[in-house]
């Protein structure tokens, strides 16, 4: 069984591009050359998108790979299959790596033990529940990221579908 996903490499200074490309040939087990174009969010630093195919778990080890990469923003989404979950995964230098299970329609998944830890901590008053709901959510990297979502001229535009 195979799943399909993406990498969004968001920002990463131009000496890390090389390495980006040979962590993921790294998991992918094939040459990658990735197209990268100048990051407007980010000045002197550079974008690039690849669609990806393999195992369950791909995903997971792509994060793995680029993870802990100082000055480097990215995500992988990885499609729910027969024998999995989707996932998405989102990074950046200041907050570090977020992780979430997504459904068929890109909704996350919230695990039910990860809800009930955050009704503790709120009724105990360390935290408000807004915000753990936020982090849940990915909220924190959402904001940070969005920026930096936006290629800015000259990216290319992949259409996913088209109805009809």
């Amino acid at each position: 069984m195979t799943t399909r996903g993406v990498l969004y490499v968001h920002s990463a200074p131009r000496a890390l591009c090389p390495h980006v490309e040979w962590a993921v040939a790294g998991v992918l087990g094939t040459r990658v050359n990735l197209d990268w174009i100048r990051q407007p969010a980010a000045p002197g630093t550079w974008r690039s998108e690849f669609s990806w195919q393999g195992e369950p778990g791909t995903a997971s080890k792509l994060a793995s790979a680029l993870r802990g990469w100082h000055l480097l923003r990215f995500e992988v989404t990885a499609e729910p299959c027969a024998t999995a979950e989707g996932e998405r995964y989102s990074c950046t230098p200041d907050l570090g790596i977020f992780h979430a299970v997504t459904g068929i329609h890109g909704d996350i998944l919230i695990p039910e033990d990860r809800l009930r830890a955050a009704l503790l901590r709120s009724r105990r008053g360390e935290t408000d529940l807004e915000a753990e709901i936020s982090k849940l959510l990915g909220k924190p990297w959402d904001d940070e990221l969005e920026p930096f979502r936006y290629a800015g001229e000259g990216a290319p535009v992949r259409w996913l579908h088209q109805v009809v």
